[in-house]
C-alpha cells in the first residue's frame, strides 16, 4: 500500500521538491543503469534515489551523495510498503519498484509540462488526474515503462503533438504532479482520458468510462 502522507506535510514537501527542481543542479545518474546502494554508499545515484524517496514521503532530508542512516531507513520503509525483501539495499528490484511508482526530477518536470499542457484549464482534481494517468500507463505493461516513454509515446497526448507540453508550467501544474506521483488518483484506475466535445476517434468511444472530471471522460 503507497505511503500517504498528511495534507500538512504534503505541503511543506511540494516546496522542497519545487526547490529542489527549480533550484538545484543534480548529475544524472549512470546511463549503465542505478548501482545497488548499501549503506555507506557514495555516489551520483544517492541522490536520484533520495528524490524518488522523497516524492513518496519516504525521505525527507536534504539531498545528499552519502547513504547514510536516513536513507536506509527510508528504503526499508517504502520496500516494506510495497511487498519487497526489506533489507535496506537499494538493489535492482528495489529500483525496478521506485522506477514505477515514483519520479526522478527531470520526471517531475516532464509530469508537470503534460499537465500544463493537456490540463491547464481544467480543475486542479482534473490536472491530478492527468498526471494520475501517466503513473497508470507506467504501472501498466501495456505501455512504455519510463515516464517520458508513456508522455512522449507517438500520438498518445495532444499537447505534445500541438507542441503545448514544452510551455513552462505553473506552480500548480507541479503540486498536481507530485500528488499523481503519491498516489492521489481521482480516476479511479483510468488509462485514458478524452473532451467529448472534440474527440474524434471511435476507438476513444469504445473505452469503459469510469468518470468525468471537467471537461475531460476518463476511461479504461
Amino acid at each position: 500500500m503507497k505511503n500517504r502522507i498528511s495534507i500538512a506535510r504534503a505541503g511543506v514537501m511540494f516546496a522542497v521538491l519545487l526547490a529542489l527542481t527549480l533550484g538545484t543542479v543534480l548529475q544524472p545518474a549512470s546511463a549503465a543503469g542505478p548501482a545497488t546502494l548499501t549503506y555507506g554508499s557514495k555516489g551520483t545515484d544517492v541522490p536520484d534515489l533520495q528524490y524518488r524517496l522523497k516524492t513518496l514521503g519516504y525521505f525527507n532530508e536534504q539531498l545528499t551523495s552519502y547513504y547514510g542512516a536516513v536513507t536506509r531507513h527510508s528504503v526499508l520503509l517504502f520496500q516494506r510498503d510495497y511487498g519487497l525483501r526489506a533489507d535496506g539495499i537499494a538493489g535492482p528490484a528495489t529500483w525496478e519498484m521506485l522506477k514505477k511508482v515514483s519520479v526522478n526530477r527531470n520526471e517531475l518536470d516532464l509530469l508537470a509540462r503534460i499537465i500544463y499542457g493537456e490540463a491547464r484549464g481544467e480543475p486542479y482534481e482534473g490536472q491530478v488526474a492527468v498526471g494520475a494517468v501517466v503513473m497508470n500507463r507506467l504501472a501498466s505493461p501495456s505501455f512504455p515503462n519510463t515516464v517520458k516513454g508513456v508522455i512522449e509515446q507517438p500520438r498518445a497526448f495532444t499537447a505534445v503533438d500541438d507542441g503545448q507540453y514544452y510551455m513552462k508550467p505553473d506552480a500548480t501544474a507541479y503540486r498536481a504532479a507530485l500528488e499523481a506521483v503519491r498516489g492521489y488518483d481521482p480516476t479511479g484506475g483510468a488509462l485514458y482520458y478524452f473532451n467529448p466535445d472534440t474527440a474524434t476517434s471511435s476507438w476513444i468511444w469504445s473505452r469503459k468510462q469510469v468518470g468525468k472530471i471537467g471537461r475531460h471522460i476518463f476511461a479504461v
